[in-house]
């Protein structure tokens, strides 16, 4: 495995790659890896010839009131989960390689960065234009033909995939499901924050996301999103937001069994800040009479 750290070391892997028969695969990160993202490498590994971590901790993605000193890191530890995942180049630039001085351009999606964790009272879009940022400068930097990303973040999945087709990027985004612990809470970095007691109150967000899953078919979504909020504030938390949207265009959600819907979660938990969802398919809903 080769760690890069400079722009100019991996523009001349790109380059080294471009006209071989490989088929190359990305993997973003920022850091602090859990089996979530091992999923994700592993998944790579397994359709590209090469693999490319990225591991970067974007600062235009941080409000600045927001937890950018305290993110955790482990570089080391980082370095050694890639290496026994497969992966063959990890590019680690430092932000002044990426956001160099003079450096005055931005990448926007409209439209999908307004709601959810976009909304002003929550996080604002901007942190999305951080994401698509770096995230169109990796691609450039990669020009990988295969990109993977969780199901976790799926906003920020469905705001990248958008801005890939969109811009006309070559590489095809790759969303596989969320990878969680025995309870079910999503597998974040964030999670190291929490308290034994906050981490056993933030398995409630997957039980809400269950039960609404579970009530939808018979009781509608109304009624089923109410059920989900309930139990969350039955465990002492009270989200920022607990929505259905339809994937893809992250309109809200009616009561249409032949739809899939989209519901999900953001919570502060202890201090934490934590997003999940669930994905509820037509072929998953019993039809009400």
């Amino acid at each position: 495995m080769k760690i890069l750290r400079l722009p100019g070391e991996m523009h001349a892997v790109r380059d080294s790659l471009r006209g071989t028969p490989v088929v190359t695969g990305l993997v973003p990160t920022m850091g602090y890896l859990h089996e979530g993202h091992v999923s994700l490498l592993e998944a790579a590994r397994e359709r590209c010839d090469r693999v490319v971590m990225s591991l970067f901790v974007n600062p235009a993605q941080f409000r600045p009131d927001e937890d950018l000193d305290q993110y955790p890191r482990d570089e080391e530890r980082d370095f050694a989960i890639a290496e026994k995942a497969g992966v063959d180049f990890v590019y680690a630039p430092d932000p002044e390689g990426v956001y160099p001085a003079g450096f005055a351009t931005r990448v926007e999606v409209e439209g999908l960065t307004e709601v959810l964790c976009g909304d002003r009272q929550w996080r604002g879009r901007e942190h999305f234009t951080g994401v698509t940022t770096v995230v169109s400068k990796l691609l450039n930097a990669v020009d990988p033909d295969f990109a993977f990303f969780g199901q976790k973040d799926a906003q920020q999945a469905t705001v990248i995939a958008r801005m890939a087709e969109d811009l006309e990027f070559r590489t095809e985004i790759v969303v596989l499901p969320t990878v969680r612990e025995r309870d079910g809470l999503a597998m974040s970095s964030r999670n190291a924050y929490l308290s034994a007691p906050a981490r056993e109150r933030a398995s409630a967000i997957w039980s809400a996301l269950l039960e609404t899953e579970a009530l939808y078919p018979q009781e509608g979504l109304d009624a089923a999103l109410a059920a989900g909020r309930h139990r969350l504030e039955a465990a002492g938390i009270r989200p920022e937001y607990f929505e259905a949207r339809h994937p893809g265009t992250l309109d809200p959600a009616g009561d249409d069994p032949d739809q899939a819907i989209l519901v999900a979660v953001a919570a502060d938990v202890e201090g934490t800040r934590l997003i999940d969802n669930i994905l509820i398919e037509p072929d998953r809903q019993a039809r009400r009479k």
